[in-house]
């Protein structure tokens, strides 16, 4: 079906939902055996805990990250069977685990138990409460991450960007303090708006640099093989294609920051047809339109939006 470019985006931590991906168990099933593998490879109920909740549980970030990885792969999955394939992928944080496995990088099984224990760890590497995060809308990267500079400066302790979502949205991350006092500063020079985000911790900052070390001996005894198609990694913002480097490149982006608008700016470079956001919800799909409303961007995360997806890609 697709003789064009098309490059998968997959979703990160803050895309799950209660229900996500029964639709698709339901109706293929090369979705439900996605569920059932991770079902098994985790020795417990993910499945059950995607469709029926609870929603605290699911917000943990331990469940949180693979769910939405298995979401995300049971989606890709139903594409790969209606012939649709990308030429590039990427993914948001977490989501740079599906499109290694969708590239072939990965297996399935050593995917969803990596993404679980990246979740614990990252959990674990700062007590709660300890931690913070802040969606700075409305001022530039450059001025949000000077705001960072001073507050660090001024308080002693550790704040600095963490993601780099669109022209006009950086997200902030550090200790709570340095955060909040971060946060003010972005307000007084004329910032639209800082939400403080209800994180369970201070993701992709030096604060993360215990669960960094954890993840790295895990990684590093899984077999890597050399992706299908290029990957675009978030700490680098590069289209990489050697297997090393993607080991690599997942160890480093959990204490970096997500260079996303750089990312999607790489591969709009490569003039993909449409872009496809594979996976629960529609968070990188806004983020395009900000980044550059140009673009295509096509989401599947269930049997409708599949429809409206295969429909527009058969559009000569």
């Amino acid at each position: 079906m697709n003789t064009h470019k098309i490059a998968f985006l997959f979703p990160g931590q803050g895309s799950q939902s209660v229900g996500m991906g029964r639709d698709l168990f339901d109706r293929y099933p090369i979705a439900r055996r996605a569920f059932e593998e991770a079902d098994d490879a985790l020795g417990l109920a993910l499945s059950d805990l995607c469709f029926n909740g609870p929603e605290d549980q699911l917000k943990l970030t331990e469940f949180t990250q693979p769910a939405i990885f298995t979401v995300s792969i049971a989606a890709q999955r139903v594409l790969a069977e209606k012939g649709v394939t990308p030429s590039y992928v990427a993914g948001h944080s977490l989501g740079e685990y599906s499109a290694n496995v969708a590239a072939g990088v990965l297996s399935f099984a050593d995917a969803v138990r990596t993404v679980r224990s990246r979740g614990r760890f990252m959990q674990q590497a700062v007590p709660a409460g300890q931690g913070a995060m802040a969606a700075v809308l409305g001022m530039t990267s450059e001025e949000a991450a000077r705001a960072c500079t001073d507050a660090a400066a001024e308080t002693g302790g550790v704040v600095s960007p963490a993601n780099f979502n669109s022209p006009e949205q950086t997200v902030i991350s550090g200790d709570a303090a340095p955060v909040e006092r971060a946060a003010a500063l972005c307000r007084n020079r004329g910032a639209k708006k800082v939400v403080m985000l209800a994180v369970s911790a201070p993701f992709h900052c030096a604060l993360m640099q215990p669960a960094q070390d954890r993840l790295a001996e895990l990684l590093s005894a899984l077999a890597f093989a050399p992706p299908a198609v290029p990957v675009a990694v978030n700490v680098d913002a590069a289209l990489v294609s050697e297997a090393d480097q993607l080991r690599d490149a997942l160890i480093r982006q959990v204490t970096g920051a997500v260079r996303w608008v750089e990312s999607m700016r790489l591969l709009i470079d490569e003039q993909p047809s449409q872009f496809i956001e594979v996976g629960p919800g529609k968070v990188l799909c806004g983020l395009m339109r900000q980044i550059d409303r140009s673009q295509v961007c096509l989401n599947v995360g269930d049997e409708a939006s599949l429809e409206k997806t295969l429909a527009a890609i058969a559009k000569p």
